[in-house]
Parts: C-alpha cells; sequence; structure tokens
C-alpha cells in the first residue's frame, strides 16, 4: 500500500515520538511538534502512538492512494478534501484506490497531521521515523513524484470515528505558557525580569521545527564582566546544554524558545524553560500570537504533565467506547 505524492505541500516531512536518548552527542528528539495531534492521528486509525505520520506546515501535500486506506487528519484547522469534496477533520477516513487527498488554506495555527492505518514504512534510523532535516538524518522533505509507503494496518480501529469536541486542542491567537525560570535568570535585572513575565511577546515568521522567535518589549541584563570563553552578547555564557523549551534573548530583546529539533547546546544563558505539558501549544501557535509567560514551580509543572496525560487518556477512552 502506499500513497502517491502530486504536490509535496510547503515542508511535509515524516515524524514519530522521536529519538529521545542522543541528545548527549548533539541529536535532538525531533518527533511531531505537536505530540498530542499526532497521536489522535493515530489513534483514529488504529496504529499504536509511536507509528509514523506526515506533519504538514502551513501547506498540505496532495497525494493519491494506490489502495483503499483508512486516514485521519488533526492538528491545525484546514479544510480536507476527497476527490474535491469537502470532509471533516479528526474524523478517520475511508479511502478507495485512486481517490486523491489535499487540503486547503489553514484557518489557524501551523501544523497539522495525516496518520494512515498501518503507518508510514519507512526505515528507522537510531529508532525513530521522524525527519530530522538540519542533521540530514531520518529523511527529507516530500517531493512531487514521491510515493510515501504504508505498512499492514495491524490495530484495530476504534468504536468512535472522531474525536469528540471537548478532546480538540484550541488554536487561539492568544497563548499563556507557563515556564520554571532558570538556569541563568538570575543574570536579569529585576526590571528585566518582571518585564519577561509580565510583558506581551508576539510570535514572528521567524518559527520552526528548531525554534519559535517572539517580539515584545525586550529584558534588562545585569551588567558584569563577561568570564574568558564567553561572548560580548550580555545573554552569552561559557557553553551549556540547553533542555527542551529553552527561551533565551540574545541582546535582550527578542526571545528564542527552543523546540523539538534545536541544538543541544551554546552560548546563550537559558533565563527559563517552558514546561513539558505546554510544547504541544507552542507548537500551535502562529505568527502573530499573543503570548504570555507564566511562572511555574517545579511542583506545578509536574502536575501539569500528570493532568495532560490525564487528559489524553480520557480521549483514548472516548474513541474506545465510542
Amino acid at each position: 500500500m502506499a500513497f502517491e505524492v502530486k504536490s509535496p505541500g510547503l515542508s511535509t516531512t515524516v515524524q514519530d515520538r522521536g529519538r529521545p536518548g542522543y541528545y548527549n552527542v548533539g541529536i535532538p528528539q525531533g518527533g511531531s511538534m505537536d505530540q498530542y495531534s499526532a497521536e489522535m492521528a493515530n489513534a483514529l486509525v488504529g496504529n499504536p502512538p509511536e507509528a509514523a505520520v506526515l506533519e504538514c506546515t502551513y501547506l498540505g501535500p496532495v497525494l493519491t492512494a494506490t489502495e483503499a486506506a483508512l486516514v485521519a487528519v488533526t492538528g491545525a484547522p484546514v479544510p480536507v478534501r476527497v476527490n474535491g469534496q469537502e470532509r471533516q477533520e479528526w474524523t478517520r477516513l475511508a479511502l478507495e484506490a485512486g481517490d486523491e487527498l489535499s487540503f486547503g488554506p489553514l484557518r489557524g495555527g501551523t501544523r497539522f497531521y495525516l496518520a494512515f492505518a498501518g503507518g508510514i514504512d519507512v526505515p528507522e534510523v537510531l529508532g525513530s521515523r521522524s525527519t530530522y532535516l538540519i542533521g540530514g538524518i531520518g529523511g527529507r522533505k516530500l517531493e512531487a513524484g514521491d510515493v510515501v509507503p504504508i505498512g499492514v494496518p495491524d490495530g484495530v480501529p476504534p468504536r468512535s470515528e472522531a474525536v469528540p469536541e471537548e478532546f480538540r486542542p484550541v488554536f487561539a491567537k492568544e497563548q499563556a505558557v507557563r515556564v520554571v525560570m532558570g538556569l541563568y535568570d538570575h543574570r536579569l535585572t529585576q526590571a528585566g525580569r518582571e518585564s519577561l513575565l509580565t510583558g506581551e511577546w508576539t510570535v514572528t515568521p521567524v518559527a520552526d521545527r528548531m525554534g519559535i522567535r517572539y517580539s515584545g518589549p525586550g529584558v534588562q541584563w545585569k551588567e558584569r564582566e563577561q568570564p574568558f570563553g564567553a561572548g560580548s552578547d550580555p545573554s552569552n555564557i561559557v557553553d551549556a546544554g540547553y533542555a527542551v523549551g529553552s527561551i533565551q534573548i540574545p541582546g535582550g530583546t527578542q526571545p528564542i524558545i527552543l523546540h523539538r529539533d534545536a541544538v543541544s547546546g551554546g552560548g546563550y544563558a537559558m533565563v527559563a524553560t517552558v514546561i513539558s505539558a505546554d510544547m504541544d501549544l507552542l507548537a500551535r501557535a502562529a505568527p502573530g500570537t499573543a503570548t504570555r509567560f507564566v511562572e511555574a514551580s517545579l511542583d506545578e509543572a509536574l502536575e501539569a504533565r500528570k493532568e495532560r496525560t490525564a487528559f489524553r487518556d480520557r480521549a483514548l477512552a472516548a474513541l474506545r467506547s465510542g
């Protein structure tokens, strides 16, 4: 079973849960930017959560089915069309051989996900089928004329054909993103710290799988003599490891939040880190999204992770129960 690529879209790549365990040698976890949406797409067609999907950015592909197949589209709101006729997102769709699957312009967000019953059957590299473009690991973006190979389905689709509305994420124009302060927030002045946590920051078009840049009121750094080995920028430090979700503010003006494909270390101070429960939220932010950073404690971050897991489990249970 396969799908032929008539048009690749703007940036369509194969992604899964990622390849954890190699960050110490500079290879990021990667995987789907919006992990929840990708998992729900897999669940709709009876795949395990680790099955590979297509991550489609802004402009989706045009695909033709070579055989009958079950598919599902989740993530950012986008018109889904089968042979030109609009169909529902967050719903399982049955395609026949020769059917054409295409998409209209996004109505919000940045990325949507396409799962196929059986998963995408490309080779694993370091335990993952995810595409890491910057590192040249796991393939490349789709191109016209490609064939997307689909594995043999071995799961049973859930009773429900659609994810209930209450379990579909919101792609809002405003976000509150929770962060744990540190490791280098002590380098900010008190006014700089307050600016980060009380100011409004706007997602810029300079955003990709490595990181998301914001514009806003800026921050202030404490004056000091830069240590040997650090650069001249006030936010420079001697090189250190980066956590996924780290917030850096080079020059004190535009924060950058590191995401799935970010490098594992460098010479910029990490003033805060986005909690794991809100990383999918970041992935849903389109340019222009107004963002406020809300300080959270480690205990609150752990509780939020539990709540996120419980929410996902309720969504999966709703699918199974019909």
